[in-house]
């Protein structure tokens, strides 16, 4: 974590440049919210054009000599109404972009900085106007067309991934903080001999890069992936994947809560590991042992936390990677709605937001090639006889459901049709068809009982899940796809 120590250094390192900066702004006591909220929308603006990280508002400097005079301004006492200052200002910017206060004295000083993240993917608005600096002046992003076409070509060029986490490191302090022999493991690589080859070979891959002076950036994809603790950078320790176990089937009652803070790469065997690990089991009594079967398959539960780390939106603040372990069902969480339809999960190959956060996960084989890991984890399911999982929309998040074992008697009307759906789909990019036997063999229903198979057939054609491919067919001869084939 930065200290006091960190934030005198960095308002020195500020102090000393020529003049006031597109994403830097030098105040006294000026503490009038809406100004300051506006300042945050120019600022964050500007940094994303200039390929700043961070933007700053410095109070207690003298905007012309940049001398250090001391400031009145206490952030933590303002109010609006009765409302502190930050939720208020939080609560009208759109995105919700990361920005904090930090008191500090400097030289005897009283002095307050505050950081703000730079835009990402969309321009950042107070109370509803986007702002952008021209010159040192505030000024209203919509009368400058061509500084917002410039903004709007910097943001959709730059993927999350090229954004520093933390600039101007030491090459000492970049490799206190990431894991990198946890790289070399994944890669197959041997550990490089010193330390100069060991940052050229992060450098390669872009987690890391140069910035002279022998100091170097931390890109958001080198600490997502390998940071020893995701709180070291400020702006992903939301991001770090939270593991709830409730009592019973709803979230009354929690059981246990953890956070795990390592980054995705150096920590998703512990992840995995320690979900398993809370995880009920169910013994089955073979010829002369029992043993212990999970409850959950662990491939299928290793594609949906991973898939949960890939396709998340990093834009949306306050919220990470999240699982949730109840009684009958786990469910998997993610920032981020899908950019696929929901229901098209397993034949449509995946687009991603984060390709270079994908690309190098598959590298290290955290995750399934292109396509594949939602037709795994339904496999799985049908392999386990389980209830099929569930994939939805919920808010701005998108979440996946694995359900505990529960007997075809016990499934309500949607989850036998979601059951059926899935596999007419799985069967259908296997190009193959549904049909009564083989929706037998998914559900272990007895061969003598086909008409059992033949009313969840007609329950999804009712509902519009699946549909007949062969109509002229005899009855015992039908076969079904899914409703978009």
């Amino acid at each position: 974590m930065r200290d006091e120590q960190y934030w005198a250094s960095l308002v020195r390192e500020l102090c000393a440049l020529p003049r006031e900066t597109g994403w830097l702004e030098f105040k006294l006591n000026n503490a009038e919210p809406q100004e300051i909220g506006e300042y945050i929308s120019a600022l964050a603006n500007t940094a994303a054009v200039e390929g700043k990280a961070h933007a700053y508002l410095l109070w207690g400097v003298d905007d012309a000599s940049h001398a250090l005079l001391g400031t009145s301004f206490d952030p933590g006492r303002k109010r609006i109404g009765n409302e502190e200052l930050e939720n208020w200002m939080l609560r009208q910017l759109t995105p919700k972009i990361g920005f904090h206060f930090v008191r500090l004295e400097v030289e005897g000083k009283p002095l307050v900085l505050l950081e703000i993240d730079c835009a990402y993917r969309h321009p950042v608005q107070f109370a509803g106007a986007a702002f952008i600096r021209i010159g040192s002046y505030k000024k209203r992003l919509k009368d400058f067309q061509e500084k917002e076409r410039a903004l709007w070509r910097v943001l959709d060029a730059t993927p999350f991934e090229r954004l520093p986490a933390a600039e101007k490191l030491s090459a000492d302090e970049v490799l206190r903080r990431l894991d990198y022999p946890s790289y070399f493991d994944l890669i197959n690589r041997p550990l490089p001999d010193g330390r100069t080859a060991i940052l050229e070979a992060l450098a390669a891959d872009r987690l890391i890069e140069p910035v002279g002076g022998g100091h170097w950036n931390v890109m958001n994809l080198g600490a997502v992936l390998l940071a020893k603790r995701l709180a070291d950078f400020d702006r992903l320790q939301r991001k770090a994947v939270r593991v709830i176990v409730y009592k019973g089937k709803g979230r009354v009652e929690t059981l246990r809560e953890q956070s795990d803070g390592r980054g995705y790469a150096a920590g998703f065997e512990g992840l995995i590991g320690f979900i398993n690990g809370l995880l009920p089991v169910n013994e089955v009594i073979g010829q002369a042992l029992r043993k212990a079967v999970p409850v959950y398959p662990e491939l299928a539960i290793r594609e949906l936390v991973a898939n949960a780390l890939i396709h998340q939106d990093f834009s949306v603040t306050g919220s990470g990677p999240m699982v949730e372990i109840f009684d009958d069902r786990m469910e998997i969480t993610n920032p981020g709605t899908p950019l696929v339809e929901t229901a098209r999960m397993l034949d449509t190959p995946p687009r991603s937001r984060n390709e270079g956060l994908a690309s190098l996960m598959r590298r290290m084989g955290i995750c399934e090639e292109r396509g594949s890991g939602v037709d795994k984890v339904v496999f799985q399911t049908e392999f386990y006889q389980l209830p099929a999982p569930a994939f939805e929309t919920v808010g701005d998040s998108t979440r996946s459901t694995l359900f505990a074992p529960r007997p075809l008697t016990k499934m309500d009307q949607d989850d036998r049709v979601r059951a059926v759906y899935l596999h007419a789909c799985l069967r259908y990019v296997q190009r193959e068809f549904m049909t009564n036997t083989s929706l037998r063999e998914r559900f272990g229903i007895d061969p003598k009982n086909s008409a059992t198979a033949s009313r969840l057939i007609k329950e999804a054609l009712t509902a519009g899940a699946v549909k007949l491919h062969d109509r002229d067919a005899a009855p015992k001869l039908r076969r079904y796809v899914p409703h978009w084939a």
